[in-house]
């Protein structure tokens, strides 16, 4: 069992974080009560310590479950929630985005096998924890699937996979990701020599290209505008939220370097911005333009928490305070306010930073820049990458198009009907 701890601390403190949050008082209300109906049933079965596994059997008996679902009604979620956010920070040191719906639980010889690949991810390849859970999501359905039918590793063929395939019912793109992830799988157990065999041959490579088919999501320098006039930059956290966006509107940076971007990036003297990408590790380096520069100064003097920290932007939320923020929250902050916007049409649209990047880039080529200079802005390696963004310059695409002749058929003046 996990080290025990008081409850009415990690309250407190859960207490500071819905504040920081901005949550409604009635949402901090009804977790208040979750709250307290949780130290009743402790002080009831005479249990001074809170654990995960102390919340987790609380909300068993008095939801029937401890993960969250759409089945149950909102009174019960916000229960479930409530609990989860003191395991969170009791487990992790912070409170998670979200609670997790299901949980991945490998059990038995064939579970340690996925086990052991994931230990593998995760301390000798060391991939991030995005990139592990990931592998940890489609391989427990993997494993589901085999636990199921009664299969073992020795078991696996063509026939297996192409019976997980179908039963998953996976679209393309995911069964894509779905089959990279166990065929690196089963030839991590080949060549571990835990197998006798290579079964990932039976997992079938397919030609699917990510970005067939996919237009970008873009907005128009207009639209942008309105997104960033929406930010309230006369608090801390809006100061910081404006300099994420800004930093995503002006040099349409992803997610990743707006989080690693640090203070030893700027070079004040020379009025510019040079780092290495996050994602692809290409050098690359922006002019630091005085919309910028102004931002990043006023978050500094006025937004950002006191620290050594290296990153730049920083959370303000009690549990992760001056640490950088998460893929998950930033991601978030730039949904806020492309909500707050009202612009319309944003169920077809993405919300995220990436728009930024897409809008940067397709507002660009609408002015004509050249694709190798919108490449180098971007830090693609060739063009290649930024061609994708053609597809949405309509007004150029329209000097495409063929004069259709007339067609003077007696069948398509009947409207297409045979007599």
């Amino acid at each position: 069992m996990q080290n025990e701890i008081n409850v009415t601390q990690l309250i407190l403190f859960c207490h500071e974080e819905m504040e920081t949050r901005d949550y409604s008082e009635d949402y901090k209300c009804r977790v208040s009560k979750a709250w307290d109906a949780l130290v009743e049933w402790m002080d009831s079965h005479h249990i001074d310590k809170f654990s995960p596994e102390i919340g987790n059997t609380f909300l068993d008996e008095k939801v029937g479950t401890h993960l969250p679902g759409k089945d149950l009604i909102k009174s019960q979620r916000v229960c479930v929630r409530a609990i989860r956010m003191l395991i969170s920070l009791h487990t992790k040191g912070y409170i998670e985005e979200h609670s997790p719906t299901t949980e991945h639980i490998f059990t038995g010889e064939l579970g340690k096998l996925f086990l052991h690949y994931l230990d593998y991810l995760t301390n000798v390849l060391k991939r991030k924890k995005s990139t592990v859970s990931s592998a940890e999501y489609y391989l427990f359905r993997f494993y589901s699937f085999l636990v199921s039918h009664g299969y073992d590793i020795n078991d696996i063929g063509f026939d297996i996979i192409e019976s997980f395939n179908s039963e998953q019912g996976y679209s393309l793109p995911t069964q894509h990701n779905s089959a990279g992830i166990i065929r690196r799988f089963l030839r991590f157990l080949y060549q571990s020599g835990i197998s006798e065999l290579d079964y990932g041959i039976y997992v079938a490579s397919d030609n699917y290209r990510i970005r067939e088919g996919k237009l970008p999501s873009t907005y128009t320098e207009e639209e942008i505008r309105k997104v960033l006039s929406c930010i309230d930059r006369s608090s801390a956290i809006g100061k910081r939220d404006y300099l994420i966006l800004i930093l995503a509107a002006e040099y349409g940076w992803r997610n990743g370097d707006i989080r690693h971007f640090r203070l030893d990036h700027i070079d004040w003297d020379r009025n510019e911005i040079r780092f290495y990408q996050h994602k692809t590790g290409n050098p690359v380096s922006f002019p630091l333009l005085s919309s910028v520069g102004n931002a990043i100064i006023d978050y500094l003097k006025n937004g950002r928490p006191l620290t050594d920290a290296p990153e730049v932007i920083l959370s303000v939320e009690p549990s992760r305070k001056s640490k950088p923020l998460s893929a998950s929250r930033v991601s978030s902050i730039a949904g806020n306010y492309f909500g707050k916007s009202g612009l319309s049409a944003l169920n077809t649209r993405h919300i995220g930073t990436h728009a930024f990047r897409h809008s940067l880039a397709s507002n660009m080529i609408s002015r004509e820049v050249p694709l190798p200079v919108i490449s180098g802005i971007l830090g693609h390696s060739t063009t290649e990458s930024t061609k994708t963004y053609l597809k949405v310059d309509y007004t150029q695409l329209k000097k495409c198009t063929l004069h259709m002749p007339a067609n003077h058929s007696p069948f398509y003046k009947r409207g297409g009907i045979w007599v």
